[in-house]
């Protein structure tokens, strides 16, 4: 069953067009995974996606329902989450401060603090609570705002590049994190360069090239097709 259903969008900007015709589909309960090369219109789709852009043309729906033209807020409140590439924790407050924030529209008292431990715990930062979360590293503030993402208890939980400037064991863990939440029913989109993370992760990749659909299907179909690996593979391990 299909949580995110795009249907033709585009999207221009004057004379170039970053996103083009481009059909998705992000079922209930799966990871999924956008990738391609740089310039290819993965993090303009993820905006359209999320509503921070409107689309030239064609639909965006949510749980069957339209939301093409609705702002971020409102798709917030139909249970999306959104973790942008940069981290944007509150940094001059403790950790377990920034999860309360995140936790107190939804929940009080002693069920707020029950979850609040509880992600603490799921993020390994219950050790760290007390700090301040711009001394955390820069693996450890990624963590922090996907659990703020979290504690919103979302259908759907957007990521952009999560693991973007962190050490392959920091990478590693992030993974691993993903596929506990998303064994507990979440829903998962991503938007990663990060080949190896990629296959730790992903149940279905679509790969985007020049603002088109270039390929899509499981993990397996996407790491056997030669033309994904001449536009994006070999590239990326030439790094």
């Amino acid at each position: 069953m299909a949580l995110v259903d795009v249907k033709g969008v585009s999207k221009r900007f004057g004379g170039l067009t970053a996103v083009s015709d481009v059909d998705l589909t992000v079922n209930v309960g799966e990871v999924h995974c956008l990738i391609g090369p740089n310039g290819a219109g993965k993090s303009t789709l993820f905006k359209l996606i999320v509503g921070l852009y409107p689309p030239t043309a064609g639909s965006i729906f949510f749980d069957s329902i339209d939301i093409t033209n609705e702002r971020p807020y409102a798709r917030v409140q139909r249970g999306m989450s959104i973790k942008m590439q940069a981290p944007s924790v509150f940094k001059e407050l403790p950790v377990r401060q920034n999860i309360q924030i995140a936790l107190q529209e939804r929940l009080s008292g002693a069920e707020r603090s029950a979850e609040e431990e509880r992600l603490l715990s799921l993020l390994n930062l219950a050790d760290d609570s007390g700090k301040l979360a711009g001394a955390l590293s820069h693996g450890q503030q990624q963590w922090l705002e996907i659990g703020m993402a979290l504690a919103l208890q979302p259908q759907l939980l957007l990521l952009d590049e999560p693991t973007a400037g962190m050490s392959p064991e920091e990478t590693y863990k992030t993974g691993e994190l993903i596929k506990s939440f998303n064994a507990e029913g979440m829903t998962v989109l991503v938007v990663e360069h990060d080949m190896a993370f990629v296959r730790q992760v992903a149940q279905r990749v679509t790969v985007l090239h020049l603002g088109k659909i270039f390929a899509r299907g499981s993990l397996e179909a996407i790491l056997e097709d030669e033309k994904v690996a001449e536009i994006y593979l070999g590239k990326t391990h030439a790094h």
